[in-house]
């Protein structure tokens, strides 16, 4: 089992995507001052309306929805850099791209959903300024064995769902999916794929719906048949890694990959995620939506985003006789 001896160690270290911590050290006030890439799209979740849904990515695995009036964010991560915490700065990758919103600017969440416990998709500053703001006002799920990174804090409630389960939050459905990814936070823990099923850390996809609308949040994935029983789901839209392919496709899928696994579940749009935020592989930086783009004609899902802080409105159902 997770020594919990460990916890306050293990809420502020861990892994990158690519299970190294290479980048050099540097402050967080130094980091702030210099964000390397400028963004060309902002979302105004102000204007949104509650009537439908509508999503925006944020950056890295973040995706801010309305989903038809529920507020609900995936893996937040806001952090300028994601590694060790040590002496008042990180060690590890920092951000490429600023997050297309800062906290101030996000609505109050009403569901937060946490993917694994890898750094960058449980990032523990980020998931605290939440808790903090907002104390006893946000419900949040999290896979199997992760609960004790989060579970020091102030949260209305914390579901931990595991393969095959679902938990109904105040209307909103949330079905946990298996990947084929990797979930330990740091290297001496144990992990579902290195075949610990029962005491080692999990790592999800999540189905979630709400009003008959239906939104699956692929989490961190190399290519898989895993999404196959979702296939009869009538999914919207599928929000899927593409990005840190090279040279870790055996955790990470590539756009085409990516496209793929939408396809076969009939998903109706597409949109990219886990690209252009950090440094995490060598392919280029643009390259992942370049080739995304270039594949889409081949695979029925149509793509709902391009670029980090664009926003996507799912068209409401046409009516029968309409």
């Amino acid at each position: 089992m997770i020594k919990l001896e460990r916890r306050e160690f293990i809420k502020k270290c861990g892994l990158t995507a690519a299970g190294l911590l290479t980048a050099p050290f540097i402050s967080r006030t130094e980091v702030n001052a210099a964000p390397k890439v400028k963004l060309n799209f902002r979302p105004e979740p102000a204007k949104w309306k509650n009537d439908s849904a509508t999503l925006a990515w944020i950056g890295h695995s973040t995706v801010l929805v309305n989903l038809l009036g529920k507020w609900i964010v995936t893996d937040p991560i806001l952090s300028d850099r994601v590694g060790i915490s040590i002496f008042g700065g990180v060690i590890g990758p920092s951000r490429l791209t600023p997050p297309a919103l800062s906290q101030a600017e996000f609505p109050k969440p009403d569901l937060i959903v946490v993917s694994h416990a890898h750094m960058d998709h449980m990032d523990y500053p980020t998931l605290k300024s939440f808790a903090k703001k907002y104390p006893g006002q946000i419900d949040i799920v999290v896979a199997y064995l992760t609960k004790d990174v989060i579970d020091d804090l102030p949260w209305k409630s914390i579901t931990v769902l595991d393969w095959g389960q679902e938990a109904s939050i105040d209307g909103t459905r949330i079905k946990a999916n298996e990947v084929k990814h990797f979930g330990a936070r740091y290297p001496w823990e144990r992990d579902r794929s290195r075949g610990y099923k029962k005491d080692g850390r999990s790592y999800n996809a999540y189905l979630i719906e709400r009003g008959g609308r239906k939104i699956l949040f692929g989490g961190d994935t190399a290519f898989t048949d895993k999404f196959l029983p979702l296939k009869n789901e009538q999914i919207d839209i599928a929000i899927m890694p593409i990005g840190a392919y090279n040279p870790w496709r055996n955790v990470h899928a590539n756009p085409e990959e990516s496209l793929q696994m939408a396809d076969q579940i009939n998903a109706k749009y597409f949109a990219p995620i886990h690209t252009k935020t950090f440094t995490q592989s060598v392919e280029p930086f643009n390259e992942p939506i370049e080739w995304m783009k270039r594949s889409a004609h081949k695979y029925k899902p149509v793509i709902g985003w391009e670029e980090i802080g664009q926003t996507f409105v799912l068209p409401n159902p046409a009516k029968n006789g309409g």
